[in-house]
């Protein structure tokens, strides 16, 4: 099977899903909503294309390196805002964030 050379990456998109997931989650539980915005959507934009990365590859898409550069890119403005706020939940996914990223990069 063609995924299974990128077992590694499919183990980090998963873990940056459910990062980006749980941020989402918690930043809608914040008292100022509001400021979160920003962080709720890249947490969304982020939680999807890791999901959508990791499904192509398992069906064997012949576009994995554009795909993955896209993630890359999302994956780092994601981890760009959430590292701006101080929540533990922020601070963990921005750097599952960055690492996915890195991840994406080498593939893409």
């Amino acid at each position: 099977m063609a995924h299974e050379k990128y077992q590694e990456l499919l183990h980090t998109l998963h873990e940056c899903m459910v990062a980006c997931n749980h941020c989402y989650d918690a930043c809608l539980q914040e008292d100022d909503v509001k400021m979160m915005t920003p962080c709720i959507r890249l947490d969304r934009e982020c939680a999807d294309i890791c999901g959508y990365l990791a499904q192509a590859i398992t069906r064997g898409t012949p576009y994995v390196a554009e795909l993955a550069s896209v993630c890359a890119k999302i994956c780092e403005d994601c981890g760009n805002e959430c590292k701006k706020h101080e929540q533990e939940h922020c601070q963990k996914c921005a750097e599952i964030c960055f690492t996915c990223a890195e991840a994406c990069k080498n593939v893409a």
